[in-house]
């Protein structure tokens, strides 16, 4: 939608000169967030918007998609140099949304702190950042409020971005446990409305190394405490922090997931395929296209990629990552399997029910306004010639360098769930121009929300150089037969908005699951109203709240297509009735501990990218081959294991007993020459 038509003409426009530009500041094209809110409690979702260079801006919602900036009167622009998260909660306590904005920019400026936006009530604000504890003067992300602690109020996870080069680390001497004030991130618990750092005693990272662009919170384990999933751009692995329920985390990513995204992006949280587990999507800088792959990306080699597992960074791989939730403490990655694993340099990313199907669909937000990775560009800069004109005896000219650099607008990705498979997984389709959502530009922070209270989420996308996008959505007009369910929660206590809070939705058979966890994405805020999707039923919603303290309120008879406000001090509730939980989803039981015959393969170390580079995987490492017969005609079968180069196979003769025994090794001595 238009500017003349929404009243929301807002631009985040950077303009770069010698001394201030991408090569001297690394996050230069990060771009700026989105939180959607109702700042005046009028039942309609207003709009706040951060600049990297400019004044932020507040819009109020007017009602049929016309906003008002009432920036100034609020007094809500900021005076700091470069925002960039922004995140709306209910700091103090008191039923009002405040607004938390993140700062950074510059390596030489100091004008850095973040700053807290109190909602007077009276359509001002009240910057308070320093007297709150949360005037952080490190180089900030984003931030996610969230009752850490379940002492009924609101603490807050501060996501920060290392400030050092990329090239000054020596990989070998990971830096992760040490503690840096402006580059880690931190914690902060909320001590009766004063703040306090409680990073390192809590079991948060908060080191030099730690590049911060996401954080999502949610409960990745179902024993109803929040957890915190952080993505990490560069070589440093992203974090799972799992909530030990005593003011502390461990962090277990290596222990639940295989593989992750190389520069993690931005990340989301919530269920896909409607089995009360949230899945974990995170974004990085795959191209979708054949062209931009082979003009923009260049790939990690072996000996580097062998070089990061060795030294503690995991297993890295370019592209997005979804990963699937098991029940059991692991995660399955399934994105190319969905079709989602290529979306250009992509930040902002937002799972939530775009079509009112029933089904969360992906929303991902991409674009980087001057392309740095360009091959092209690269290989032009590299010539002798051009960079005598470039390097000078009074430096480098970086104007001149950034002068030639690129620019092509991408478009966003919309991808729609059609529902799981048989297996529980989640199947994908990308309806981006078919939904109306093939814009190209250059686009970073996005919320959802439903702007005009018609039952389905809209968009807000902040861009680069280029006018925001406002998208209308019109899914109430396409799928009249598709229900939904808005549910706005009214908490307790110092949590009037219940972050944190579950809510399960039946009817027809059917269930859905949410967490209302406001921060997530990319620099981004959504709406406290919650939204479901019901699809095409018919009957009446059966709704569960499991609120932030751990007490139940259970309604029956809801109907359909409404916004449905639940107050905790109105309704009746009692101690949640245990749940079975489902057991996990598996086909075999590992015996090994059981298994008389101890043998381990172990293939002698060759390198085959070394001999043909144009190889896609290994072939010397397909064995070992496993061969099973009665060898010895006993009525039981044995097992040959083919050994690796340079070592002989294995023959194991089962006895009755169900034991097996290797038979004579030098038999097979003389063949251990062969693979």
């Amino acid at each position: 939608m238009s500017p003349d038509k929404t009243g929301i003409a807002f631009t985040n426009k950077l303009e770069y000169n010698k001394d201030f530009n991408v090569y001297t500041y690394r996050n230069f094209y990060n771009g700026g967030g989105v939180a959607i809110g109702d700042v005046n409690n009028d039942g309609l979702p207003d709009v706040y918007l951060t600049a990297n260079m400019a004044p932020n801006r507040l819009y109020l919602n007017r009602g049929d998609f016309h906003f008002e900036d009432v920036t100034e009167s609020a007094g809500v622009g900021g005076r700091r140099g470069w925002s960039t998260g922004v995140t709306m909660a209910d700091v103090n306590g008191d039923g009002l949304l405040d607004i938390y904005v993140c700062n950074s920019g510059d390596l030489a400026g100091d004008n850095k702190q973040n700053e807290l936006f109190l909602n007077n009530g009276d359509g001002t604000f009240s910057e308070r950042a320093e007297a709150l504890g949360l005037a952080d003067h490190g180089y900030s992300t984003h931030a996610a409020f969230f009752d850490y602690d379940k002492d009924g109020d609101l603490d807050m996870y501060l996501l920060n971005n290392s400030y050092q080069a990329i090239g000054s680390f020596n990989l070998q001497r990971n830096e992760r446990p040490k503690r840096d004030p402006k580059g880690g991130d931190k914690l902060f618990r909320n001590d009766g409305g004063v703040f306090t750092d409680v990073s390192e005693a809590a079991g948060i990272y908060g080191s030099i190394i730690g590049f911060g662009l996401g954080v999502t919170v949610g409960d990745l384990d179902g024993d109803n405490w929040e957890d915190i999933y952080v993505s990490n751009d560069f070589f440093e692995r992203d974090y799972i922090y799992l909530n030990n329920h005593d003011g502390t985390f461990r962090e277990v990513l290596t222990q639940q997931m295989r593989s992750i995204s190389a520069a993690s992006m931005g990340t989301d949280m919530a269920d896909l395929n409607n089995d009360g587990l949230p899945e974990v999507f995170v974004t990085e800088m795959l191209p979708k296209s054949e062209e931009r792959l082979k003009t923009t990306m260049t790939f990690e080699n072996w000996d580097r990629y062998q070089y990061g597992v060795k030294n503690g960074y995991y297993h890295q791989f370019t592209r997005n990552m979804l990963h699937l939730n098991n029940g059991d403490g692991t995660f399955s990655e399934i994105g190319r399997l969905c079709g989602v694993e290529a979306t250009d340099w992509s930040w902002g990313t937002v799972l939530c029910d775009l079509d009112n199907d029933g089904f969360r669909d992906i929303y991902v937000t991409n674009g980087i306004f001057q392309d740095i990775l360009s091959q092209d560009y690269l290989n032009f800069i590299a010539n002798e010639e051009v960079a005598k004109s470039i390097i000078t005896e009074d430096g480098v000219d970086y104007k001149k360098l950034i002068d030639v650099i690129p620019s092509n607008p991408i478009s966003n990705f919309a991808f729609q769930n059609q529902g799981t498979s048989p297996a529980g997984t989640p199947l994908f389709a990308d309806k981006t121009a078919e939904w109306g959502l093939r814009e190209p530009g250059f686009s970073n922070g996005a919320a959802y929300g439903d702007l005009d209270n018609d039952g389905d989420l809209d968009l807000v996308v902040n861009n680069v150089n280029m006018p925001l996008f406002v998208y209308r959505n019109e899914s109430d007009k396409r799928y009249p037969g598709r229900r939904f369910l808005k549910i706005n929660l009214r908490g307790t206590g110092q949590n009037p908005f219940a972050i944190g809070a579950k809510v399960r939705v039946e009817t027809d058979g059917k269930t859905f699951f949410g967490e209302l966890m406001p921060a997530r994405g990319f620099q981004s805020s959504m709406d406290f109203v919650m939204h479901f999707g019901l699809g095409e039923t018919t009957g009446k919603c059966r709704v569960r709240v499991l609120w932030p303290n751990g007490l139940e309120t259970r309604l029956d008879e809801v109907d359909a297509n409404q916004t449905l406000t639940i107050d905790y001090e109105k309704v009746e509730k009692q101690r949640p009735e245990p749940e079975s939980k489902p057991e996990p989803r598996k086909v075999f039981k590992d015996l090994t501990d059981d298994f008389p015959a101890q043998y381990t393969h172990r293939e002698n170390r060759f390198v085959d990218f070394d001999r043909d580079r144009l190889l896609y995987q290994f072939l010397s490492t397909e064995g070992p081959k496993i061969a099973v017969a009665d060898v010895n005609g006993d009525g039981l079968d044995d097992f040959y294991i083919g050994g690796a180069k340079d070592a002989p196979g294995h023959m194991f003769f089962q006895r009755p007993d169900g034991r097996f025994v290797p038979a004579n090794e030098a038999l097979f001595e003389k063949d251990k020459g062969s693979e």
